[in-house]
């Protein structure tokens, strides 16, 4: 039951966490149409930093805890085939995601933003492909 509890958590988590990801570059989108300095772009700070520091961070860590422990109580899920391999690189994938999207958070708060509209827009849909790969693997197990 315990197993039961921490996996739903774990989906939680992602949940939260992958929100995050698909929202806060297109945040980066319409900040990009701010000048820096205005009200807007100050809002767009705000935003940014709320959503990464009280969203996305914590739900990164809770999905990695809850995940690790998963790991831990059934240690045989790594013997089950690639898949769970295949995810574990995905996830990484995500994570780098994450960090560089931080990364761009810290240069639109000191507006040192050098990025145009359309690279946020391309930034947008990495996180979506890694969640596809992630759920394919982890539903259809196709290794």
């Amino acid at each position: 039951m315990l197993y039961l509890w921490i996996k739903a958590l774990h989906v939680i988590s992602i949940i939260a966490w992958m929100a995050g990801l698909l929202y806060l570059p297109r945040l980066f989108v319409y900040h990009c149409e701010a000048p820096a300095g205005s009200d807007a772009s100050e809002r767009f700070k705000v935003m940014e930093r709320r959503l990464l520091r009280a969203i996305m961070n914590p739900a990164m860590i809770a999905a990695y805890v809850f995940g690790i422990s998963m790991i831990v109580i059934d240690p045989l899920l790594f013997k089950q085939g690639g898949w769970l391999h295949a995810k574990l690189l995905f996830v990484l994938l995500l994570t780098a995601s994450h960090m560089m999207m931080a990364r761009w958070r810290r240069d639109f708060a000191e507006d040192r933003n050098s990025r145009p509209q359309r690279f946020y827009r391309i930034a947008n849909e990495v996180p979506t492909l890694l969640m596809i790969g992630i759920v394919i693997f982890v539903i259809v197990k196709p290794f």
